[in-house]
């Protein structure tokens, strides 16, 4: 079961009614992507081998060979998704984007997303 709360065009939470939550869903999958790819390695106290390895893997010079492979296992690896069925990717002024569709076992979704 995957249950994700709502967030909004901010970034931030929505809180209010029970329905600010999405239950079993692509949408809720989709959610959990950009929120993995959002969370940076050793940011969270709880676990800081959790995160996406931006420091290591994606930003800086010399990480053309590592940044997509960083960022479609850090996709590949949420829960409940099945595969990567589309990817794109592009650098400009220090910011990656990523547009990508995946498979997932509530149906297709599309995660695109400003990283880093």
């Amino acid at each position: 079961m995957i249950r994700y709360r709502q967030l909004d065009y901010n970034g931030d939470y929505v809180f209010g009614q029970q329905s600010v939550f999405l239950h079993d869903s692509a949408a809720a999958v989709a959610q959990a992507i950009l929120t993995r790819l959002l969370l940076w390695s050793g940011e969270w106290f709880l676990d800081s081998a959790e995160g996406t390895p931006y420091e290591t893997l994606i930003l800086g010079y010399g990480t053309q060979g590592t940044r997509d492979a960083a960022v479609r296992e850090r996709i590949l690896s949420t829960p409940v998704v099945v595969s990567i069925t589309k990817y794109n990717s592009s650098v400009v002024s220090r910011r990656m984007t990523v547009a990508c569709d995946v498979q997932t076992q509530f149906g297709p979704a599309t995660i695109n997303s400003v990283l880093g």
